[in-house]
């Protein structure tokens, strides 16, 4: 089997599960760091908008159909399955813990929870991307069709969307989608151009829609994921994802640069670098400050007992075929694609300086 076909099928296998993020910081261009606590600054965030994959989705996904759902996922918050792709809070949850927020609603359940409207609204999916991948969940122009509808209806304020910010996480589902339908290997930068571009457009139009606070995640680095790794036993990283991991960031540095420079200077486009904060990660084996540490960062805690399973599956008699590992805080990732809770600790440990441009 020639290269470009190891590659196609090696990222087939997590792209599926996947959903978002990164890899070259741009720092807002009005922007400066500041202290840690988002109630002392002038701009005080009231509503968190958040749209995009499974690093961002906190329950839409529909119950009947993804892993989500499954126990063991939610293990350690909020102790069942809640939709999250971890066994605990994402990055939605520590954004919003962030800008002084609760969690937002996921959009299917803005009915039954409408008192929780007030801090804003979930609408990513799981497996989702910029465009059509393989999933039949709505893609992020259709998300932000649900969020103007809202709009339109009055169910958000002008005023509540200035004092709001967006998350806009992109994990590479996109990718996934054209290797699983045997896109070539020679047309895989000009992909990669239209996906940034229509990225672009889904930017420029939240903040058209009033939000001027919005972070979005670059690519993180899907070379090292464990559905990548797996064959060096969860050591070694595959160079050539990670590289075309870093056009797509390229791309992306461009673009919100542009957004920057296009809008006005109480406006804020900025990158969260998954790819840095990721290989800072497994670097360290841990956050930067020493404060949280894992044996092996690139092997995950909840896997299925042979390949054709996978984290949360059962067979036909409802017998669990995966293996999950003691303690769940001692793992980066919790299975082929996603964080653990404490995974996504480390990385928002990595993540503080850019955050402050949020909120200033």
């Amino acid at each position: 089997m020639d290269s470009n076909k190891l590659f196609l099928n090696s990222l087939i296998s997590f792209f599926f599960l996947l959903s978002i993020n990164l890899s070259v910081l741009v720092s807002g261009h009005h922007g400066h760091h500041q202290g840690h606590n988002p109630h002392l600054f002038s701009f005080r965030p009231t509503k968190l908008f958040v749209f995009g994959d499974s690093y961002s989705d906190t329950g839409n996904n529909r119950k009947s159909e993804a892993s989500s759902w499954k126990y063991p996922y939610g293990i350690t918050f909020p102790g069942k399955p809640s939709g999250r792709f971890s066994d605990g809070r994402v990055l939605t949850d520590f954004l919003a813990k962030f800008v002084g927020v609760r969690s937002p609603i996921p959009y299917q359940w803005r009915k039954v929870g409408y008192k929780h409207l007030k801090y804003g609204m979930n609408f990513a999916h799981g497996g989702t991307g910029v465009f059509n991948t393989l999933v039949l969940d709505p893609n992020m122009t259709v998300q932000i069709d649900s969020f103007q509808k809202l709009i339109n209806h009055s169910v958000y304020t002008p005023q509540d969307l200035k004092s709001s910010v967006a998350l806009v996480t992109v994990a590479g589902n996109d990718y996934a989608a054209y290797t699983f339908r045997n896109g070539s290997a020679e047309g895989f930068q000009p992909f990669i151009t239209s996906v940034v571009k229509q990225l672009y457009v889904n930017l420029k139009r939240i903040h058209d829609l009033g939000v001027k606070k919005i972070a979005v995640t670059a690519l993180e680095p899907l070379g090292c994921l464990p559905s990548s790794t797996a064959v060096s036993s969860f050591r070694q990283c595959n160079g050539t994802q990670n590289s075309l991991v870093s056009f797509h960031n390229l791309l992306l540095q461009q673009a919100v640069a542009k957004l920057n420079n296009e809008t006005s200077k109480d406006s804020t486009f900025l990158i969260l670098d998954l790819y840095a904060s990721f290989m800072s990660v497994f670097k360290n084996k841990g956050d930067q400050l020493g404060s949280i540490k894992f044996e092996n960062p690139m092997k995950p805690c909840c896997v299925g007992i042979s390949s054709g399973y996978s984290c949360g599956s059962v067979d036909a008699n409802g017998t669990k075929m995966y293996s999950i590992c003691e303690e769940p805080q001692s793992a980066f990732f919790w299975d082929n694609a996603h964080p653990t809770q404490q995974g996504w600790q480390a990385v928002y440990s990595a993540l503080q300086a850019t955050l402050q441009q949020l909120v200033y």
